[in-house]
């Protein structure tokens, strides 16, 4: 490739229109505009395109990370020869996200193992490739900050958290018997969410078992209502798809090669 130099006049404009960005592939989309004999307009749209795409890049990273989620659990890394069943339709509507612009839940129910946190974690990276927030919090997690929250008078503004994002993911939901301050907590913010924003919540126990892990029945009757009355099921079966996430060494191939 022909190499090409940026004037300095161009650099420094670049940089007072906080543009600089564009200097890191200019070059390349210049000696391709010229091998194609682009006209003004097309170069122009290319290179705008280019930091287009890295401001959109940049702020898809910055809400995963407030999202708190895991970056390498995206809906392309999925191994599609992982032996576990569930709806691949339903899956494949999930990632629409009309659920979210439905205001739906989703339950993702499962034994242990089988990708449940990994579907909740990809639906919500979606979630931030197009524009919306999200929160991924393990529920005891968040349960033992919202108490922690309430001794340094912080607990409104925490609490706040989990309702003002368009998708909520509770992960490993239901496992721990919650006491009478833990199950307020819950029922606070699916009551808060119903009909205004979407909860994702991975469970390797049936919503009915959810009932007997709240303190109140009453309160418990009501949360666990509303969410699975306005909610998707994927029920996922199959062996751990952790298996496949485990780090492999080649030491032992290599040692039996020689």
């Amino acid at each position: 490739m022909t190499e090409i130099d940026i004037s300095p006049d161009l650099k420094k404009l670049l940089r007072r229109l906080k543009l600089s960005p564009m200097l890191e592939t200019m070059p390349e989309r210049l000696v391709l505009a010229r091998q194609q004999k682009l006209s003004h307009e097309q170069f122009l749209e290319l290179v705008i395109s280019d930091e287009v795409q890295r401001r959109d890049l940049l702020s898809t990273r910055t809400r995963a990370r407030r999202a708190k989620l895991d970056p390498a659990m995206v809906v392309e890394a999925w191994d599609d020869t992982a032996k576990v069943t569930f709806d691949h339709n339903l899956w494949g509507e999930l990632q629409t996200l009309r659920f979210i612009e439905n205001r739906h839940n989703v339950l993702i129910l499962g034994p242990v193992g089988v990708g449940k946190s990994f579907m909740g974690n990809a639906l919500a990276y979606i979630a931030c490739r197009r524009g919306m927030s999200a929160l991924m919090l393990r529920t005891d997690k968040l349960l033992k900050e919202l108490r922690a929250s309430r001794l340094d008078h912080t607990y409104e503004q925490e609490l706040r958290k989990c309702f003002v994002v368009d998708l909520l993911v509770l992960d490993d939901f239901g496992i721990d018997q919650l006491d009478a301050t833990e199950s307020r907590d819950i029922y606070e913010i699916i009551f808060e969410r119903h009909r205004v924003g979407s909860t994702v919540v991975t469970s390797n126990r049936d919503p009915q078992e959810w009932l007997g892990t709240m303190t109140d029945p009453l309160r418990a009757q009501s949360a666990i209502d509303r969410l699975q009355n306005s909610a998707y099921e994927l029920v996922i079966d199959g062996e751990s798809y952790r298996k496949r996430q485990k780090p492999k060494w080649k030491g032992n191939d290599a040692a039996t090669k020689q």
